[in-house]
């Protein structure tokens, strides 16, 4: 367990490496052991700085759904990190040149809530209180590590917690759903990069069903004396592998039906 002055510290560093567009080394060696509690009071403790800055909480992200990538980092649950509003992007928009470190994006289905959710609840709460569904791309950042050059660790889901789950962007389509209307679990998209096609995937990957993601946020919010709110935006986890996205990269997912989401890196 972290002390204060601990969770402080690393929250101060990753702040100093966002603004900064750096990195730091993994926390998971630095303080080999720490929790996934502490990781996720180091994220809480940049929320404080954030919002006393005038950041508003936009909605909230959920990451490491498909069992891929919870194997490669050895963990058996998601995670969960906070959107704020200046990470917003519009669709066909671009992302100026400098404005993170290592961009990488995935796809994903977004949930818009017209209600709150709190605690212990059922797929069909999340249904009714969901306002629609709609196609989207995450754009993750890094301002920890990928790996200790000196030891060749990898960073570890303490780590990823620690960083807002490796958050930086959202892309919201334009496109909306009656999540009652959509079978979520074959909503998926293929994703080019520079017109060619990057990889594809299903909803299904994201836990058998993105709505599961939805309740497994809130009951893990409910332990840390959060809520989902009204008006907020979920992102329900990815159904493919992160694409790297150096300067010049243009992404594009079809989602067929469900509709058609972009974005440029300058």
């Amino acid at each position: 367990m972290l002390s204060q002055s601990q969770i402080d510290t690393a929250a101060a560093d990753l702040l100093r490496a966002e603004a900064e567009r750096t990195q730091i080394g993994l926390l998971s060696l630095r303080h080999p052991d720490m929790t996934l509690d502490d990781a996720y009071a180091i994220q809480a403790a940049q929320t404080v700085q954030k919002r006393a800055q005038g950041r508003r909480i936009l909605g909230w992200k959920i990451g490491l759904t498909s069992k891929v990538m919870q194997a490669a980092l050895g963990i058996e649950t998601p995670d969960s990190g906070v959107l704020y509003d200046d990470m917003a992007f519009d669709s066909g928009g671009i992302v100026p040149a400098g404005r993170f470190i290592q961009p990488r994006i995935e796809a994903e289905i977004a949930f818009v809530m017209k209600a709150p959710l709190e605690g212990e609840v059922t797929r069909e709460v999340v249904l009714a209180a969901t306002d629609y569904v709609t196609p989207a791309l995450e754009i993750l950042d890094t301002r920890i590590l990928r790996c200790d050059p000196a030891t060749g660790v990898a960073r570890k889901i303490c780590d990823t917690v620690s960083d807002n789950a490796a958050n930086a962007g959202i892309v919201l389509g334009a496109a909306r759903h009656d999540p009652q209307d959509v079978d979520l679990r074959w909503t998926g998209a293929i994703v080019t990069r520079n017109g060619a096609v990057e990889a594809t995937g299903l909803g299904a990957a994201v836990l058998n069903d993105p709505v599961t993601g939805i309740v497994w946020l809130a009951r893990r919010m409910g332990q840390y004396g959060q809520r989902i709110e009204a008006g907020q935006v979920i992102l329900s986890g990815s159904f493919i592998a992160p694409i790297e996205c150096p300067a010049h990269t243009a992404i594009a997912a079809d989602f067929g039906p469900f509709g058609h989401v972009c974005i440029d890196f300058e």
